[in-house]
Order: structure tokens, then C-alpha cells, then sequence
């Protein structure tokens, strides 16, 4: 049974409790350190101001960084496997048709 743990995080300096399974404390820990490095990274480039602007840009940045790890770069290799399996059974009818139409 999952058990809802209360944390106490830090994010741009502001202080929140939240809570979350117990088995997943470590992980949102690492979630929180993440974003503030990427909240760090992004305010010291000097290039957005204001700390709502400076939350949704970070926000956005490990989103696309998620994004791009779970698509492994477009490349699925159980796609790919299926299209190959497709792709040599098709050749296979071909060739049972080339040779049926030549046998006769």
C-alpha cells in the first residue's frame, strides 16, 4: 500500500510542502535538484527575467529534455522490428508468386 509522504522542497529560493508516496521520495528529490539547477543554469545566462518567466522556461527545458529521452531520438526498435517482419514477409509473397508464375 502506498503510503503519501510530506516533504519540505526549496525551488527559487521559495519553501513548499508537498506530498507524495513514500517510495518516491528519493526520486522527487532528485526531481527538485534537477529543477533548480535548471532554474540556477537559466538565471545566471541573464537572458530571462522575472521568476515566473524563469520558472516556465525551465519548465519547458526538462520537459523537452524528457520528451527526447523517452522517443530515443524517434527511434523505437519494437517499430522497427515489426516494419522488418512486414517488410520480409511481404518479400516472401513476392517470391512465392514469382515462382508459381514461372513453374507453370
Amino acid at each position: 500500500m502506498n503510503t503519501e509522504k510530506k516533504m519540505d522542497i526549496s525551488i527559487m529560493g521559495r519553501d513548499f510542502c508537498i506530498s507524495c508516496p513514500e517510495e518516491e521520495s528519493d526520486e522527487l528529490h532528485l526531481a527538485v535538484d534537477y529543477l533548480d539547477k535548471k532554474i540556477q543554469e537559466i538565471k545566471a545566462e541573464g537572458k530571462v527575467v522575472g521568476s515566473e518567466s524563469i520558472a516556465i522556461i525551465a519548465a519547458l527545458s526538462v520537459t523537452h529534455e524528457l520528451l527526447i529521452s523517452q522517443m530515443g531520438n524517434g527511434f523505437d526498435i519494437n517499430k522497427f522490428r515489426r516494419r522488418i517482419g512486414l517488410i520480409q514477409e511481404k518479400i516472401d509473397d513476392v517470391i512465392v508468386e514469382h515462382e508459381n508464375k514461372h513453374d507453370h
